[in-house]
Formats: structure tokens, C-alpha cells, sequence
């Protein structure tokens, strides 16, 4: 797939997204917003692929939204365009959380803005150490939006979600490291090849039950657990007419690695 503002490449199950307008930081503009939501559409429809990593070209992940764009919406009242980007913006949102893939972000650099709430829509997050993280809408006047709200007290608690969304603050990856915003911090070296490494790792496990325990982690998040009980008991059930849970068990018994097949 050939795409303006990003970069797209697979390589065996594992797929790659790129942001790629370095010379903005990678800022959201242009058909960038649709160039993400045609490939979310097309990575879900291939079942050959099992991971999605989402990074940015250049120096940046996001800086968030591209401020000149921003700036003439404003300037022309154009409420009609300015609602057609905040709702793509919820719509890749939704749809990587929906997406029955893991989805890993490497953050390569500043990650700001709408940048940070794309990267907090992802499932697991892996920092260079020369990232640094924040939800700096009120700088600009505007409060978070591609659920950034939603998903940052979830994630670091209530009270520092709203010092961090308050002041508008960039952190370092270390302290997003300590508040649990991202899972690990590595040299910037080590970014990609660290990434991949998980990914493939990820990608040998059975794609049925990424997609189920996806669903269960998310929903248990608004569920008790008596609920989480109930659905634990149907989809194992789900999993135990599977081949791919034959495969596992009687791999296990056999001294050798399992081949998942996703049926």
C-alpha cells in the first residue's frame, strides 16, 4: 500500500506503520488521518497479519496536530472542518482498540498532543530514551481529545492525569516510565530491534486468543468481576474447540514449540 503521509510495510505477520511528515514532527495533516484509517481498515481485513507497530520518521513520534491547520479552522470558523478531524481522530482511536491485534507504539521522540492520545490508544508502549510525553492541548486553548482523557487517569491515576493535562507539561520517558504511561525505555538504538522482538513474539501466540484476551482486558476495565467470571468461562470454552489449543497442548507434551495456525 502506497500512502502520502505514511509508511507502510509488513514483514511475515508482523505489519509497521510509520507516520512519516518529519519535517512537521509528524503532526497530523493532510490525508494523514484517512491514510491511518485505510490501513487500520486493511490490517484487519488480512489475516496474515497478527501485530501492528505504529512509530513515527524522523526525530518525532506526533507533535499532535498540525497547528498552522489548526490556526486557519479558527480563523474561518470552519466548525464543520474542525469536527471532521476530531471525529477521524476518535474513529483510529476506536478502531485500534476494536482492532483483534495486539497494537505496540515505539516512541522514537516527542510525543505531544493528539501524538500522545494516539500513542495511549495504543495496547503497549515502548520508549526510546530520547522520548518525552505530553498532553499539551491546554497550551493551545484546547482540551485532549482522540481519548486522551479517558485513557490517561486509567493509566496514571486521577491526580496526575490532571496535573499532567493542567499544565500542559512534557515529561522525560524515565518518569513516564515511573507513572506506568509506557511499559519500557530503551537506548535509542535499541528502539525498533527491541520492538520487533516483542512483536514477533506476540505474533507466534495464537491470534484467536490475542483477540479474545484483548477484548476481556478492555472490557474488564467498566465490568465487576463476576462479569469478567462469565465471559472467562465462554470464551475458554471458545478456545478448547480450537486447533490451535490441540496444537498447544500437544506440543507441550511432545518437547516442541507450538505452530499456531489461528483456527
Amino acid at each position: 500500500m502506497m500512502y502520502e503521509s505514511i509508511l507502510f510495510s509488513t514483514d511475515g505477520a508482523i505489519a509497521t506503520m510509520k507516520l512519516n511528515r518529519p519535517e512537521k514532527l509528524n503532526a497530523f495533516g493532510g490525508p494523514m488521518r484517512d491514510e491511518i484509517l485505510d490501513a487500520l481498515a486493511n490490517i484487519a481485513a488480512d489475516q496474515g497479519i497478527r501485530v501492528l507497530v505504529v512509530t513515527g520518521e524522523g526525530r518525532g513520534f506526533s507533535a499532535g496536530g498540525d497547528i498552522h491547520h489548526l490556526k486557519y479552522l479558527r480563523e474561518n470558523k470552519d466548525e464543520k472542518g474542525f469536527r471532521s478531524i476530531l471525529a477521524k481522530g476518535q474513529q483510529i482511536t476506536r478502531t485500534m482498540r476494536s482492532l483483534s491485534k495486539p497494537v505496540i507504539a515505539a516512541v522514537n521522540g516527542p510525543c505531544a498532543g493528539a501524538g500522545f492520545s494516539f500513542a495511549l490508544g495504543c495496547d503497549i508502549r515502548i520508549a526510546s530514551e530520547a522520548a518525552t510525553f505530553g498532553p499539551t492541548f491546554a497550551l493551545m486553548g484546547l482540551h485532549p481529545d482522540w481519548g486522551g482523557s479517558w485513557f490517561l487517569p486509567k493509566l496514571v491515576g486521577s491526580a496526575k492525569a490532571c496535573e499532567l493535562v493542567f499544565t500542559g507539561s512534557m515529561i522525560s520517558a524515565s518518569e513516564a516510565r515511573r507513572i506506568g504511561l509506557v511499559n519500557r525505555v530503551v537506548p535509542p538504538a535499541d528502539l525498533m530491534p527491541q520492538v520487533m522482538e516483542l512483536a514477533a513474539k506476540i505474533a507466534k501466540n495464537p491470534p484467536g486468543v490475542l483477540r479474545l484476551a484483548k477484548e476481556s482486558i478492555y472490557r474488564s476495565l467498566s465490568s465487576d468481576l463476576e462479569t469478567a467470571f462469565a465471559r472467562e468461562s465462554a470464551v475458554q470454552l471458545e478456545c478448547f474447540h480450537s486447533e490451535d489449543f490441540l496444537e498447544g497442548v500437544t506440543a507441550f507434551t511432545e518437547k516442541r514449540k507450538p505452530q499456531f495456525k489461528g483456527r
